[in-house]
């Protein structure tokens, strides 16, 4: 931030005389003059501001600065009309809090609207541009409103979606397709305004993380039994007073702060203090201010008097909050032109007064109660409130992987039995194609016939079941096994079977004789 605030600076004082170089012109024969080939300037490293609309903000600039009519308006204005014009060093100024022109006139004059009228000049191209990105952040916008109203209510809600779109005050959403001035003078305000609303977010996080720790510490009480509580409640007492056990603490920006400064820090007799020389050793980037995290280093030794990292009833935390104390103190009671930074000019200015050499006792943050009763009442509410939502929410969840699981377990059981179901059909369809197996009676074989084998599957089955239900005993022959066989072809209209008897018991048959 300070080499970028120093690189403006420095381009300020170049315009400065450039106008100086041409309000007196020399006669230079530029043909036996040899130009210098420019080398191609770097442009600054973009630093994010933390602001939501950062990106936004960054890209209106850029194009901003490809226009040329500001450029040659620069040439063409005095010192004054340099400030007006100079619009963009403002806005970088602004958002890094490092603007070292007077902010008085800038603020009059955005609040007059000359400032932001000067995009009226701009050429039709870079318009365009601008029109395209405004376009593109509406839409981005819209979308994150769209998310937040499915986060939060569902689509069955109806929101009022012109009231969160006023939200975004740096667009102007009455009209959402061109960039106008209005476009650039809202986006120069809430730059201003978000930038210096920084310091209250900071008091409000503070505020909360203190009644968060006591919060938790009232909660771990309830959860301990009477000597417990007691020996906790002793010990938490003991701790406070221990912290408030240390040296007294100079007033923020005072003569003896800065004197104590001088002699621990930069190793220089106390005698010899010099205002002046203090400004310009602590200036340690050398550009003439104070800015805040160089006056914030300025009490580092008062701080160190209070807190130690190294102890149990010191808060880091804490630490910082009472710098941020610190440094708004002074910028209050120094910085007059409220540019948020401080110059050799008001520095010396401020040690010449009564306050400086005859300051009031500082109260340290353990004197002053960050909050109220009332507040904290509210905040653990609030707290409450949370944990019975997230609990309405958790068990909803629950609800929900019961469902989840009880459904796969259906799915699960039905995959089981069709995988069943394939396998059965499986085996079905492997016995279908086998052969069958080959029938052979032991000791009573019979020949093939042809006839029976060409009879249908059904008039097989019947003869197969009649054949298996007529009784055997025991006193059948083979011969008598035979025609009962033959009768029962001999009913379905089939020939007769012949089958080789025993010796002795063959029959001749019919048409033929044998000759003893």
């Amino acid at each position: 931030m300070c080499w970028i605030r120093t690189s403006l600076t420095v381009w300020v004082l170049l315009l400065v005389q450039l106008l100086c170089f041409e309000a007196v012109p020399i006669s230079i024969d530029k043909t036996k003059v040899k130009q210098p080939e420019k080398e191609p300037e770097k442009p600054p490293a973009s630093v994010d501001t933390g602001l939501h609309y950062d990106h936004y903000l960054r890209e209106v600039i850029d194009f901003l600065e490809k226009d040329e009519h500001f450029r040659e308006k620069l040439r063409n204005t005095d010192m004054e009309d340099i400030k007006v014009m100079c619009f963009l060093c403002f806005c970088y100024c602004v958002v890094l809090f490092i603007s070292s022109f007077d902010t008085d006139v800038f603020k009059h004059l955005i609040q007059q609207g000359k400032l932001a009228k000067e995009l009226d000049f701009v050429s039709h191209h870079i318009r365009t541009k601008l029109d395209e990105l405004k376009r593109q952040e509406v839409s981005r916008l819209r979308t994150l409103i769209k998310a937040k109203q499915d986060l939060e209510g569902g689509n069955d809600i109806s929101v009022d979606h012109q009231a969160l779109l006023k939200q975004f005050e740096y667009l102007n959403h009455m009209n959402p397709h061109t960039f106008e001035v209005d476009d650039l003078d809202l986006l120069i305000k809430s730059a201003t305004n978000d930038l210096e609303n920084y310091d209250k977010e900071r008091h409000d996080e503070f505020k909360r993380y203190e009644m968060m720790k006591e919060h938790t510490r009232r909660e771990h009480l309830k959860t301990l039994d009477d000597d417990e509580r007691r020996k906790e409640e002793e010990h938490y007492e003991e701790m406070k007073k221990k912290h408030a056990d240390h040296p007294k603490i100079n007033h923020p920006g005072s003569q003896n702060q800065l004197k104590e400064v001088w002699e621990e820090a930069d190793g220089l007799d106390p005698e010899d203090f010099d205002p002046k020389t203090f400004f310009k050793l602590h200036d340690s980037n050398g550009d003439g201010f104070f800015d805040e995290q160089e006056l914030e280093a300025l009490f580092t030794k008062e701080l160190e008097k209070i807190y130690d990292p190294n102890n149990e009833e010191d808060d880091m935390i804490e630490m910082e909050e009472e710098r941020l104390r610190m440094r708004e103190h002074v910028m209050n009671e120094v910085d007059t032109n409220k540019d948020r930074l401080v110059s050799l000019e008001e520095f010396l200015v401020a040690t010449r007064k009564k306050e400086f050499l005859e300051p009031d006792s500082w109260e340290t943050l353990e004197q002053n109660q960050v909050y109220t009763d009332e507040e904290m009442r509210e905040f653990e509410e609030h707290l409450t409130q949370q944990e019975q939502d997230l609990n309405t929410r958790a068990a909803d969840l629950q609800k929900q992987r019961d469902e989840l699981e009880r459904q796969q377990a259906e799915l699960n059981a039905q995959k089981v039995e069709l995988q069943q179901a394939v396998e059965h059909m499986e085996r079905l369809k492997s016995q279908k194609l086998e052969p069958p197996p080959e029938v052979v009676v032991e000791g009573n074989a019979l020949p093939e016939i042809h006839a029976v084998d060409k009879q249908p599957p059904a008039i097989q089955e019947d003869q197969l079941q009649e054949h298996h239900a007529a009784p055997q005993t025991p006193q059948d022959t083979p011969q008598e096994h035979l025609e009962q066989h033959n009768q029962i072809l001999a009913q379905q209209g089939l020939p007769q079977s012949h089958q080789d008897l025993p010796p002795g018991n063959q029959e001749a048959p019919q048409g033929q004789h044998h000759l003893p």
